[in-house]
């Protein structure tokens, strides 16, 4: 079995790749992203053109962990990803990922943010 830990942190640097299909990959194949302030995506489906679709605008990526718990097949992620878009931009986002792991893949996974914070940064 998956160590819970230790696929989420491999999950965190894949983003550094921005592969869309790679991404998805990491899901279970019915897998829920609920970026919270927006509604949940359900299903490989879904989930590839909603991560290509802010994905697709940074030029960079890379998220560094700040505390990692886990509880069971949960694993919390307190993070900054530090992100550059294509226009040169520059976003440190504060976040904090709950992940509901099933079979060394992502079932849930919940993303908890400031939206006003990437958006200044969007619009700075």
């Amino acid at each position: 079995m998956a160590d819970p830990a230790e696929v989420v942190r491999q999950f965190i640097a894949a983003w550094s790749r921005l592969d869309v299909d790679e991404l998805v990959g990491w899901f279970a194949e019915d897998g829920i992203y609920h970026n919270m302030p927006i509604a949940p995506v359900q299903g490989h489906a879904a989930l590839r053109p909603f991560i290509a679709a802010f994905a697709g605008g940074w030029a960079e990526t890379r998220w560094d962990v700040l505390n990692l718990a886990v509880s069971g097949q949960t694993v919390f992620a307190e993070r900054i990803d530090r992100t550059r878009t294509k226009d040169g931009k520059q976003i440190d986002l504060p976040c904090c990922g709950v992940f509901e792991m099933a079979d060394g893949k992502i079932r849930v996974w919940r993303d908890y943010f400031d939206m006003a914070t990437y958006t200044k940064a969007l619009a700075g």
